[in-house]
């Protein structure tokens, strides 16, 4: 295992060592130690790395990860797996806003609770918060899946395109064109096998799903000024 800490290194240089290591995989266990909520942490990453973060992470943490499994041993600030591609990344605490933002593919997991535009835009990614998440989450989310098992903030999937949300707690509200649907054994059972990649013991029968009424995929005349 190759250790790194930032208190003896930089950001650019722990970075750097790390891309490195797509051209000749030399080291795929990483330690990184005295993060002291440092911005773009393990950023870029495009090989089958397994990078272990000992603390508090700043922006952007593990974005536009492919391949790589990272793992937040603390809280993370905005942004965390913004742009994701594939791979994993998880936070044992809590995050910040915008957590997994325009994300295309791969599994971001919270231990804890998000704020405010959890997967916004999201176009593809699955996203497991074991806590809650704030308002506008999904906001313009495209594809992919949001697991919650706690509760949701105002406007939940507001302007929401094809991505699927399942909540097991409380919707404070449901934005423009989210809608509470059905939920279906196929659908239990596509809950039931994102909660075990994330390592969640809920069962997936308490959950409610919530998507797209798509009445805003037309112009209606009715709607123009």
């Amino acid at each position: 295992m190759q250790s790194i800490n930032l208190a003896e290194h930089t950001v650019r240089e722990l970075n750097q060592l790390l891309h490195d290591q797509s051209k000749d995989l030399v080291e795929d266990q990483w330690e990184i130690s005295e993060t002291s909520g440092q911005h773009n942490i393990a950023c870029g990453l495009n090989q089958k790395l397994n990078v272990g973060i000992k603390g508090h992470v700043g922006y952007f943490c593990a974005g536009m990860n492919q391949h790589a499994h990272v793992t937040v041993h603390g809280n993370a600030g905005q942004g965390v797996a913004e742009n994701m591609m594939s791979g994993t990344v998880h936070v044992k605490g809590d995050a910040s806003s915008a957590a997994g933002a325009t994300s295309h593919g791969g599994l971001l997991v919270i231990d804890g609770n998000t704020g405010a535009r959890c997967g916004i835009s999201m176009k593809g990614s699955d996203i497991v918060v074991k806590g809650n998440v704030g308002h506008m989450s999904c906001f313009m989310a495209q594809a992919g899946t949001l697991v919650v098992c706690g509760d949701a903030g105002e406007a939940l999937g507001d302007s929401l395109y094809e991505t699927v949300i399942f909540v097991k707690g409380k919707v404070q509200s449901l934005g423009a064109d989210c809608v509470e649907k059905s939920v279906t054994d196929k659908h239990f059972k596509q809950l039931k096998k994102l909660l075990d990649r994330a390592g969640s013991e809920e069962d997936p029968t308490h959950f409610k799903r919530y998507g797209s009424a798509r009445q805003l995929y037309n112009f209606k005349v009715d709607n123009a000024y």
